[in-house]
């Protein structure tokens, strides 16, 4: 496994604040009665913004943002009464425009070009 230090660019920063506030998220969750969904959530989003900054995770990054949207919907749709909604729509958004970015799906130029 090696370091890479990417390119800050925005689909870069764009990943990193979803995952990152997925990650958060996931905390929260656990600290609510949410327990298992957090704990999925913690080890999903975790492993996501290390692809990010490693090469050789097992799982690849698209599919590891994948889950975690996957994971975040389920967290929107289970959610208690005490949790926000803020922080998973959130990272919701921006971890469904990194997935739609980043395999070339819309090119804009200066985003992904």
């Amino acid at each position: 496994m090696t370091f890479t230090i990417p390119i800050f660019n925005l689909l870069f920063i764009i990943g990193v604040v979803g995952g990152v506030l997925a990650l958060i998220d996931g905390i929260t969750r656990v600290r609510s009665r949410a327990a298992i969904l957090g704990i999925l959530q913690i080890i999903v989003a975790a492993l996501f913004v290390l692809s990010l900054f490693f090469a050789g995770i097992p799982l690849g990054s698209v599919l590891l943002a994948f889950l975690t949207v996957v994971l975040l919907i389920l967290a929107l749709a289970f959610r208690g009464g005490r949790a926000s909604v803020w922080l998973p729509l959130v990272a919701l958004i921006l971890l469904i425009i990194w997935l739609v970015l980043v395999p070339h799906a819309i090119t804009i130029p200066g985003v992904n070009a």
